[in-house]
């Protein structure tokens, strides 16, 4: 389905990512917009790492209507508000994914549509057609 390409000739990644996934022909693929850390209800958890579960919940469920999984995410793209939110998200990002992990991008931003957010991630997944 998919396969991390991770050549020798580049520094290897900072953290468990791949610097390239290639996804075989004939796939089916989700994109997930960007998802805040905000549950059904409304609750905002106060740090990064709680955020950061809340959604990786929301993009689960989101996946699961079109009967994929975080397996099967291909590329993720995260946002966080400063430095020191990058821990707690990268410590649930790392104990979600397994080899082959998908390609990332993490960048540190200005601030979302609410002050209390401090993390927003993207995905996109692809699962065979």
């Amino acid at each position: 389905m998919h396969k991390s390409l991770s050549p020798s000739s580049i520094h290897p990644p900072f953290a468990p990512y791949s610097p390239g996934i290639e996804v075989s022909s004939r796939s089916r693929f989700v994109f997930v917009s960007g998802q805040l850390g905000i549950d059904k209800d409304g609750v905002v958890p106060p740090d990064a790492a709680g955020q950061a579960r809340v959604v990786f919940d929301n993009i689960r469920a989101i996946l699961g209507e079109a009967g994929m999984g975080l397996k099967d995410i291909v590329k993720l793209n995260a946002y966080v508000t400063g430095r020191q939110h990058m821990r707690g998200y990268m410590d649930v990002r790392n104990a979600l994914f397994a080899e082959p992990y998908p390609a990332s991008t993490l960048m540190i931003v200005g601030g979302f549509t609410r002050e209390e957010f401090v993390v927003e991630i993207e995905a996109i997944a692809a699962s065979p057609g």
